[in-house]
């Protein structure tokens, strides 16, 4: 009987350390699952600015109702789709600074102008900060421009994956009177495949991915024509769906259909990727966003320009369990926020020194609309572009706030010309370039104002709406302008000389202006003449392009 006994009590013991092993075993696999840092991909078109098919669904009557991007869609659809999302700078080499820094451009040294730019070594990164925790970095095409592998914070040798070419920066270059289009365009996506595979192919022990993914094809120039021979977007389609700054003129909208064509392209690149993670099964374990550096090139109040136009990007974020889905969020982002946010999702704490703030509430909140009070504004800016826009290399200095219902603009040097000289603009009194040398040579006049067939219209139809066109896109503008957003969308008439608007401006001015101390903003620290100066201004010249070498017989 006690032997009985005891077996009984025997085999329950053993019953309860089988039963406390597997509840062990569950929680050391819920705790293995809580700690496993997510993939981070990131991709970052060049100039596309707030122009995707989702955005058409919450903003219908403007460009993006022509435009189709199912990939960024379902980005947004299964993640979070961000209404108020901004560039720092609306400069390529100032706004990638910032958003690679987590900080307000002008903190990064001679990182906050493009030509002529050198990335300070001391000024952190957040891919190599990933890095150094743990995480498999890499990018395919462009990260931080001008930069070269010896200065630039993300962009050595050892971290890019080209091999298999760089052809679909040049997409409608490459494809545009393809004897078979849809086999060129295919060609151009396998070559985003290839990358993205040797990426993910040198991952040693399953460390977490970083991948930022960043084509230039939305830059210019692209093919005229192209948006409708390749996507079949029709340039007419887009008839009063224009900004009221811009001509609504054949050439324009077509123009503008092009752009959006190399946008669908940006799209069908992404769809690739996701396909690649869903391959290998990490498709639910990936921290997804997309935006862009800023907005439409060659266009009057675009790139640039601290306007919406110019400054909007569009913003997608998915990450499965992290992120409820389905949310549009009104929150205002400045993309210096996704360092900190990158970090803080792979388990690092954000920098002090970054004056970016994580998403990772925002993300994790299940609200739609207004998430976190404290986020109704950005700060905007910039100070040079293109080096000889101006006399003297000199930049022409800007900062905004942009609320719900304002912006802003302080034009610290009204007596400058924003989008740089050109005959009788501050340039001896000329004829004008031709509509030639306009579409294709950036530097002919103005600057500042990429080469294009809609630069080249209004500034070859100064008289155009007596002359409203021309005035917005190549004149000088006041040091104040103020743009109430509930009666004009498109930031069309300054009433910062509007009395009844006298106690918002101060607001708006005050508010700018504390941001912009506090952050060191050498604009208006010290005696204001930083940026001016060398070798900031007046020392880069436009290198020579020397002649072809001969070849040997």
């Amino acid at each position: 009987m006690k032997n009985y006994q005891t077996a009984v009590r025997f085999a329950a013991l053993m019953a309860s350390l089988m039963s406390l092993t597997v509840a062990l075993s569950d929680v050391a696999n819920a705790a293995d699952a809580e700690i496993k840092r997510p993939n981070i991909l990131f991709a970052f078109a060049d100039d596309w600015g707030r122009y995707a098919s989702a955005y058409a669904k919450i903003e219908p009557g403007g460009p993006s109702d022509i435009v189709s991007t199912p990939n960024f869609d379902r980005i947004a659809n299964e993640g979070v789709l961000f209404r108020n999302a901004f560039v720092n700078a609306p400069s390529c080499t100032p706004c990638r600074s910032s958003l690679l820094s987590g900080q307000y451009f002008w903190r990064t040294g001679r990182a906050a102008i493009l030509q002529g730019a050198i990335w300070d070594g001391s000024v952190p990164s957040y891919p190599l900060i990933l890095n150094e925790a743990g995480y498999h970095i890499g990018h395919t095409y462009k990260v931080w421009s001008p930069g070269s592998p010896a200065n630039a914070p993300y962009g050595a040798a050892k971290f890019a994956y080209n091999k298999h070419g760089s052809k679909f920066n040049g997409f409608s270059q490459r494809v545009s009177g393809a004897r078979d289009i849809e086999r060129a365009k295919q060609s151009l996506l396998e070559e985003v495949r290839g990358n993205f595979r040797d990426f993910l192919g040198t991952r040693k022990n399953d460390e977490p991915l970083c991948y930022w993914f960043g084509p230039t094809n939305c830059h210019r120039k692209w093919i005229q024509g192209s948006g409708a021979e390749l996507w079949g977007l029709k340039p007419d389609d887009l008839k009063g769906k224009l900004p009221s700054f811009l001509p609504d003129v054949h050439v324009v909208r077509e123009d503008f259909a092009d752009y959006l064509g190399e946008a669908m392209a940006f799209d069908a690149a992404l769809g690739v990727l996701i396909e690649e993670l869903d391959r290998i099964g990490e498709l639910d374990n990936t921290l997804i966003a997309v935006s862009g550096d800023h907005g439409i090139p060659g266009f009057p109040n675009g790139k640039c320009n601290l306007y919406d136009f110019g400054a909007a990007v569009p913003l997608a974020i998915r990450w499965p369990g992290k992120a409820p889905a389905g949310r549009v969020v009104d929150d205002f982002v400045c993309l210096p926020d996704l360092a900190p946010t990158f970090l803080e999702a792979g388990g690092e704490k954000p920098l002090a020194v970054m004056t970016g703030s994580s998403l990772l509430s925002v993300l994790a909140s299940e609200k739609s609309g207004q998430v976190d009070q404290s986020r109704d504004a950005v700060i905007v800016g910039r100070e040079r572009h293109v080096a000889a826009a101006r006399t003297g290399n000199l930049p022409y200095p800007q900062r905004a706030i942009r609320t719900k219902d304002f912006l802003y603009i302080r034009n610290f040097k009204p007596d400058r010309w924003p989008m740089g000289i050109g005959p009788g603009h501050g340039a001896p009194t000329a004829p004008m370039p031709s509509l030639n040398v306009l579409t294709n040579n950036t530097f002919a006049a103005f600057g500042d104002l990429d080469a294009s067939p809609t630069k080249a219209w209004i500034a070859t139809h100064p008289k155009q709406a007596d002359g409203r066109f021309f005035n917005i896109a190549f004149g000088r503008r006041p040091e104040e302008e103020l743009f109430d957003l509930s009666t004009d969308s498109d930031q069309a008439k300054n009433v910062a000389k509007d009395e009844a608007y006298s106690a918002v401006r101060e607001e708006l001015s005050k508010r700018l202006m504390k941001v912009l101390k506090e952050t060191g903003d050498p604009r208006v620290t010290g005696d204001g003449t930083t940026f001016d100066k060398p070798p900031f201004s007046g020392e880069w010249k436009r290198p020579q392009r020397k002649p072809p070498a001969k070849q040997k017989k």
